[in-house]
């Protein structure tokens, strides 16, 4: 994890934490005394892959770094009904203020990594890897692909800012394939910009014209049916990387990683997720 990704991670929490506390739990300050110290444990109430105890653990550091956490299982543990992720130790009105957004993170982060195994393990004898998309929840996106990774999926871009990727809409209002290569390649020489490019196809007389001019590190097959698929993958023949999407699911995954390519990309990986079960109680 890169020093901005941890930093993307501190402030999202720090931005939470203050949408969530206001000018403070009123609930906790009320009814708990201020001296008052206990302990609580994570427990799993459902089967899964666990995603977000070092998320956990820095929300608690940011509610208050006097508390214990203690690690019981790590990111990317296999975890069943009943386990023990962690247990905190400290003043009760930290603990009670750090729960909702600890739980809120975790649970997703978890059902996101759950869901990105299973099918990443179907197409684990191919050479295809998962990757996500920029289908996430906005001012959430850190944490989704952050679980995507522990999963074992990779990252696609982050953001508009750290790839180009020309889409069928960028074709389209540029006046063609030829037009936006060639308004891009401006682009990037006037602006001295280098990073990478993908340019999407939505058919073989595109896939020729994307391969042929030489900008492009990876190609992204939008809609191909896995037959079309290996008909590309043969025709580019290495020149570039290969990414499908469009129309995959859990169901026909392993058609299209069997058909040779070196992505795939899903954004049913965050934007079509059922969260873990966890809660956090006292003992």
């Amino acid at each position: 994890m890169g020093e901005d990704f941890k930093s993307k991670i501190k402030k999202a929490i720090s931005d939470a934490l203050a949408e969530d506390i206001g000018s403070g739990d009123h609930t906790s300050l009320a009814t708990i005394p201020a001296h008052h110290l206990g302990q609580a444990r994570l427990l799993i109430k459902e089967d899964g892959i666990l995603a977000g105890v070092e998320a956990a653990k820095e929300v608690v550091r940011q509610v208050d770094k006097d508390l214990v956490f203690d690690t019981l299982l790590k990111d990317g543990t296999a975890v069943k009904f009943g386990d023990i992720a962690f247990v905190l130790k400290g003043k009760t009105q930290s603990i009670t203020i750090a729960e909702r957004l600890l739980l809120n993170i975790m649970q997703r982060m978890s059902g996101i990594a759950t869901h990105t195994n299973r099918i990443q393990s179907k197409i684990a004898h191919t050479h295809c890897r998962l990757l996500d998309t920029r289908k996430t929840t906005p001012n959430f996106r850190v944490f989704e692909k952050w679980a995507v990774a522990i999963g074992g999926g990779e990252n696609h871009r982050f953001g508009l800012y750290d790839m180009i990727l020309i889409k069928d809409n960028h074709v389209d209002f540029a006046g063609g394939m030829k037009e936006a290569i060639a308004n891009t390649m401006k682009y990037c020489r006037k602006n001295q910009l280098d990073i990478p490019i993908e340019i999407e196809a939505r058919n073989m007389e595109d896939v020729k014209t994307i391969v042929e001019s030489g900008v492009a590190f990876r190609i992204l097959l939008d809609n191909f049916t896995p037959e079309k698929i290996k008909e590309a993958v043969q025709w580019i023949d290495g020149r570039l990387l290969t990414e499908a999407s469009g129309g995959i699911t859990e169901d026909n995954v392993l058609a299209y990683a069997e058909a040779g390519v070196d992505f795939i990309s899903m954004g049913a990986l965050t934007h079509q997720i059922h969260s873990l079960d966890f809660s956090l109680k006292s003992f």
